[in-house]
């Protein structure tokens, strides 16, 4: 009778099997059951990165046009940001900052010293593309926010996310915006503008999402709706195209995914690779 051991001779070929060998079939064995609304709720952080590469942009032609101005920016974002430090704190009470140990005046230092040095450099950020064409300025920072929106962590364990390389490509997206700008000051409050929009603001959402999910739906459905707000008074045909791609990510994608998982047929037997599973740490000693 034919074994499946390899220190023994028999009487059968190399790629012999018997009838038993389909009996150890299994499918779908690591596959994942989602559910719909579940679903729909991890896409919101797709939906909040949208939304905030919309205002950004948004926020740089009001500045461009002439409609916005540097001071009331700067002071709506000030304000903004002191409201979600406080929330940032008062929504786990305090625990996140107790285990890190980083004191208020430690943050308090950060953003001086960030808010110095930026202002300090924006001639220069002013100034540093002037020799490039507006074209080619336009077209990287296009380039640059969808690199942001392609490495962005949204929570995935894949090898393409990269916060690191994603927040970079963001900032270099907002120098090169704001050296077309009219002034430094402009200039300065862009880019402070975007550190918080591309760096604060998906922390406190990371945040909101792990400790209160009903408040974090809200604020991704509110903040939605400002960027739809926004940009209609900019162009009502790209607001409802944007509108159209925020509904297509959070509610036909998940649905499209669900529907998918019914086709998955993976088979494992024991032709797999063989795992082990006994620490072996010990004859490493």
């Amino acid at each position: 009778r034919w074994q499946k051991v390899l220190y023994e001779r028999q009487p059968f070929p190399d790629n012999y099997v018997d009838q038993r060998f389909l009996e150890e079939l299994r499918k779908n064995v690591h596959a994942r059951q989602y559910r719909y609304q579940a679903v729909v709720f991890q896409s919101g952080a797709v939906v909040q990165q949208l939304c905030s590469v919309c205002v950004f942009v948004l926020t740089w032609w009001y500045m461009d046009a002439g409609m916005l101005s540097p001071q009331g920016l700067f002071g709506a974002a000030l304000v903004s940001s002191l409201l979600g430090y406080v929330l940032f704190d008062a929504v786990d009470g305090g625990a996140g900052r107790w285990a890190s140990g980083r004191t208020r005046w430690a943050d308090l230092k950060s953003t001086l010293v960030f808010v110095a040095f930026t202002y300090g450099f924006s001639p220069v950020l002013k100034t540093l593309t002037e020799s490039i064409s507006t074209d080619t300025i336009y077209a990287m920072s296009a380039l640059m926010l969808l690199g942001h929106l392609i490495f962005f962590d949204y929570g995935a364990n894949a090898a393409i996310v990269s916060s690191t390389l994603s927040l970079n490509m963001a900032i270099f997206a907002s120098v090169c915006l704001a050296s077309r700008l009219p002034r430094s000051l402009h200039a300065f409050v862009m880019v402070t503008f975007a550190m918080q929009i591309f760096a604060l603001w998906p922390m406190l959402q990371k945040k909101l999402k792990a400790r209160t999910p009903r408040c974090y739906v809200g604020v991704t459905l509110l903040f939605a709706l400002m960027a739809l707000a926004g940009l209609a008074t900019v162009s009502s045909v790209g607001a409802v195209l944007f509108a159209s791609l925020l509904l297509a990510i959070s509610c036909l994608c998940p649905y499209c995914l669900i529907r998918l998982q019914l086709l998955k047929d993976n088979i494992h037997g024991p032709w797999d690779e063989a795992e082990i599973k006994e620490d072996l740490s010990r004859f490493l000693m």
